[in-house]
């Protein structure tokens, strides 16, 4: 007769530092605090989720694990390091570059992560004998107040997980199970008085420490938001064609920050400073392709496309007008707008 083992985390640690994973991370989910979900609702209150409408139609399941899996009990975590190799910023003083956020610079995350959750997962339930569920930040769940609870990291002024010993750059997994875990450690706040993350901030997108507005932070504004985005902001946008790593890469933690060793999430090197004009020429197909496997390719060739005109009318290299002029005559009323707005703009360049 089988028995339970007396660590029933022991195989899953073992297996998950083999996986490249972080140690597990526990949170009690019963007593997971009813203030995340209240910062939520008021969130969305204030309209802050912009467009982002699943956030608001999914709010009494997001507002705690329970009410997306009432048999939950504990919540275990693990994270995944991609610290870059460089500084990430660099690319944003080369104008006829793109800047990519680091993330979705190599393979879709969430599919390296997901599978070995799940591996992970089976564990769990073999040495709990009981039911799991896997998330990796695609269900209503509020995965970086639990990944805190659990002491993983804190959450920083700039909202997102900030962990003393990866600095900014970690990717968040979530098991749910209906066994009763021990809780590890939570870790309190490492901020202080530091507003370096605030501070760098292209478009004023934090209107308080611990606080975004997704309408002006550029990540929302190129991977979210469909459309075109409001005349003051796009000149604050720079190269940036797809999110933005300016908070995540000035914070001082970063010094203990190590490079990440995953080799499927590994930067490509056409992705590191790829040329404007060459992707503003990709076409439909060639974006699928070019884009094959990286997250990137779930906006949509027009959103891409409206982001790099974007970043060509901010370059101030008149030569690239030839570039952006062929989409004046686009279908697309946003992509048709961004070209007539970087010819407008180069035009004006001396």
């Amino acid at each position: 007769m089988s028995s339970k083992p007396n660590d029933p985390l022991k195989s899953l640690r073992n297996r998950a530092r083999a996986l490249g994973l972080t140690d597990p991370y526990i949170a009690d989910v019963s007593t997971f605090g009813p203030d995340a979900g209240a910062h939520l609702r008021d969130y969305v209150a204030q309209g802050r989720h912009a467009s982002m409408a699943w956030m608001q139609d999914t709010l009494d399941r997001r507002a705690h694990p329970q009410s997306l899996w009432p048999e939950a009990r504990s919540a275990v975590i693990f994270g995944l390091n991609y610290g870059p190799e460089t500084d990430p910023l660099v690319t944003l003083e080369q104008a006829d570059r793109a800047t990519i956020s680091v993330y979705a610079r190599g393979r879709d995350y969430h599919d390296v992560m997901k599978g070995r959750l799940k591996e992970l997962a089976g564990l769990l339930a073999r040495d709990t004998g009981e039911d799991v569920k896997v998330f990796v930040d695609t269900a209503p769940l509020m995965e970086k107040p639990l990944a805190a609870a659990a002491g993983l990291g804190w959450q920083g002024k700039h909202t997102n997980l900030l962990s003393r010993d990866w600095g900014n750059w970690l990717f968040i997994g979530t098991i749910l199970s209906a066994a009763k875990l021990t809780p590890t450690p939570t870790e309190v706040d490492h901020c202080g008085s530091c507003t370096a993350c605030l501070d760098a901030c292209p478009t004023d997108a934090f209107p308080a420490p611990y606080q975004l507005d997704a309408r002006r932070c550029i990540s929302y504004l190129t991977i979210e938001h469909d459309g075109p985005v409001a005349l003051e902001l796009r000149e604050k946008m720079g190269n940036r064609i797809y999110g933005c790593d300016d908070c995540l890469a000035v914070c001082p933690w970063n010094k203990f920050a190590q490079v990440g060793r995953e080799t499927k999430l590994a930067a490509r090197d056409d992705l590191n400073a790829p040329s404007l004009a060459d992707l503003a020429g990709l076409g439909e197909a060639g974006f699928r392709a070019r884009f094959s496997g990286s997250p990137i390719k779930r906006i949509g060739w027009p959103r891409f496309l409206r982001n790099v005109l974007y970043a060509i009318g901010n370059s101030n290299m008149p030569s690239l007008v030839a570039i952006a002029q062929p989409h004046t005559q686009s279908g697309v009323p946003m992509v048709r707008d961004a070209a007539e707005w970087a010819c407008f703009r180069l035009s004006q360049t001396n």
